[in-house]
């Protein structure tokens, strides 16, 4: 497949790592030549020095024989304008990033189609969502509903007290009916795929599936106590807060902290009647404490600086604040946000990339997650008559160390998946995969 992608940022730039892995053509433009150095350490990628709305440059760039052009710069307009001309000049299809939620409404959808623009991801939509989810959930560090809801997969932190910890799995899972599997351990600075003889360990993060009957069950497994959540502290008054705030439930009361006066006027004359927008300095221990920070449950920090969130979610831990969520833009943080063990992390950046990376699979992939803390992705798959995946048992399938199968859907049941389950054609699969194996998808399921 030839792909195009316009703009070298990080969700460029960690777009085109992630399909350099996949044997597909890939071309990436950017008017700044320094963004394109990445290009030259290994990639299998062509770097174009160009502007993404000019004619030339596109044409410079192959976009006549692309399969898929992407623009993903900062700017939207941009986006949209480089999108329609690749279509006009032979692009099979075109992905903008946007930053307008009402592009995505469906009476629009027929007018950008017309236009040239296949599809459209809006990050600080799909940031808030999962935002909600972590907070509607405060003792996981990630939490997933895969194929709408039927499956589950959380992330979570254990601790000493945990009934989880120093335990091998096959004598943990041995008594658990089929409520839920470990699927992969994340323990410093390595990922694991376990098996049987595996202990779970203090300071784990353990990454379970399951489905909504049995999350309680999961939460007493891993020793863990959720309090309601009820007052919300967000630093920064970006667009993911605005949407957050929305998408909370309005018996939840909120206060956005926002230092510029005019986005906090904004604010206030948008949100609902739950969001309290607070002029000043997030940073300002005294405000905090002024504003209740010690009754508070739950503390996202969203500007633009990464140190900052970090920081500042360590001090709200320090108050007492059970749930912390930092927006880290920066990818070479966020390691160490999670060695800081400051809570849940969010990346846009990450979150975009995979949704687009979806449209580019050979298997019938239904949704992708990028796990921005693991380095790894859970994918949605179905099994077919052909499908190698349907041929034996699971033990028997030689499964690759750095892939396990998590849970299905069969027939509108979700269940767990263990050694002698037999993946039937038609079924809905969670895979979860470290990075080096989504090219072994196809494999598997083609």
């Amino acid at each position: 497949m030839n792909v195009v992608i316009a703009g070298a940022g990080e969700v460029g730039t960690h777009l085109a790592k992630m399909l350099s892995r996949e044997q597909h053509d890939i071309v990436i433009m950017d008017e700044n030549d320094e963004k394109l150095a990445f290009a030259q350490s290994g990639f299998d990628v062509l770097p174009v020095v160009g502007n993404p709305t000019s004619p030339n440059d596109l044409e410079a760039a192959r976009v006549r024989t692309a399969d898929l052009f992407v623009s993903v710069t900062p700017e939207e307009t941009t986006n949209i304008t480089a999108c329609m001309l690749a279509s006009n000049l032979g692009a099979q299809k075109t992905f903008a990033r946007i930053n307008n939620y009402e592009y995505l409404l469906p009476k629009n959808k027929e007018l950008f189609e017309k236009i040239g623009v296949s599809s459209m991801i809006y990050p600080e939509m799909l940031a808030a969502k999962e935002i909600v989810s972590s907070v509607k959930r405060p003792w996981t560090r990630q939490y997933w509903e895969l194929f709408g809801g039927g499956l589950i997969l959380l992330g979570v932190k254990v601790r000493e007290n945990a009934p989880v910890a120093g335990k091998p799995l096959f004598e943990l899972l041995a008594n658990n009916k089929k409520r839920y599997h470990i699927v992969a351990i994340k323990r410093e600075n390595e990922m694991i795929i376990p098996r049987g003889q595996d202990c779970v360990m203090p300071d784990d993060l353990v990454f379970i599936s399951t489905t909504r009957e049995y999350e309680e069950d999961v939460r007493i497994f891993t020793g863990k106590h959720g309090p309601e959540i009820k007052n919300i502290f967000i630093m920064g008054g970006s667009r993911i807060a605005y949407r957050t705030s929305q998408y909370l439930p309005s018996n939840i009361q909120i206060k956005i902290i926002e230092h510029n006066r005019e986005k906090s006027v904004q604010l206030a004359e948008s949100l609902p009647d739950n969001v309290l927008i607070i002029n000043g300095d997030a940073r300002d221990t005294d405000l905090l404490i002024q504003e209740g920070i010690r009754q508070t449950q739950a503390f996202i920090a969203l500007t633009d600086d990464s140190s900052a969130n970090i920081l500042a979610c360590m001090a709200a831990k320090r108050f007492g604040v059970y749930k912390t969520i930092a927006q880290i833009e920066n990818i070479d943080y966020i390691p160490l946000a999670a060695k800081m063990d400051i809570g849940s992390v969010i990346n846009k950046k990450l979150i975009a990339a995979s949704h687009i990376y979806q449209f580019l699979l050979d298997a019938d992939v239904s949704n992708i997650k990028c796990l921005a803390i693991a380095n790894a992705n859970v994918a949605e798959l179905i099994a077919h008559d052909k499908s190698y995946i349907t041929r034996k048992a699971v033990k028997d399938l030689d499964l690759p160390h750095d892939m396990t199968l998590g849970g299905l859907i069969r027939d509108d049941h979700p269940m767990m998946v263990e050694g002698d389950t037999q993946i039937r054609p038609n079924d809905r699969v969670m895979v979860f995969c470290l990075e080096s194996a989504m090219t072994k998808l196809k494999k598997y399921f083609n």
